[in-house]
């Protein structure tokens, strides 16, 4: 078990997301992969998948809200366009960053880095 200072319940808000917009995104037969490591005072989440990918040109705008990368697409699998803005800003008022990269029809991972939790310092649960 890796110890990360985080919001528990929001922590596992943006997981779900990530998984979930994986598996949505990925064919059958295809990869999700999650993964977990420490390096120095930070925690690296990583969710990947072998899916449909992001165009680059979306890329830049995809933590924006109500951005769809590919509209029709989003209509058809549901969503509202708030999943990654929403990702972005828990993570980051948990002290970390998000970052995508993505290849058309290879993939996409989305990598969280969060703080260690160094046993003293404890994470408020937001109401």
């Amino acid at each position: 078990m890796i110890p990360v200072r985080a919001d528990p319940e929001r922590l596992e808000q943006v997981l779900r997301n990530l998984v979930t917009n994986a598996i949505r995104y990925t064919p059958e037969g295809g990869i999700v992969r999650l993964s977990a490591r420490a390096r120095g005072d930070l925690v690296t989440l990583a969710v990947q998948d072998t899916g449909i990918g992001i165009d680059a040109d979306d890329l830049a705008r995809i933590f924006e809200p109500f951005y769809r990368a590919d509209p029709a697409r989003s209509r058809a699998s549901g969503g509202s366009g708030l999943g990654l803005a929403l990702v972005r800003e828990l993570v980051e008022r948990m002290g970390g960053r998000v970052r995508a990269e993505s290849v058309v029809n290879r993939g996409s991972t989305f990598t969280l880095e969060l703080p260690v939790w160094e046993g003293e310092r404890r994470f408020e649960t937001w109401q």
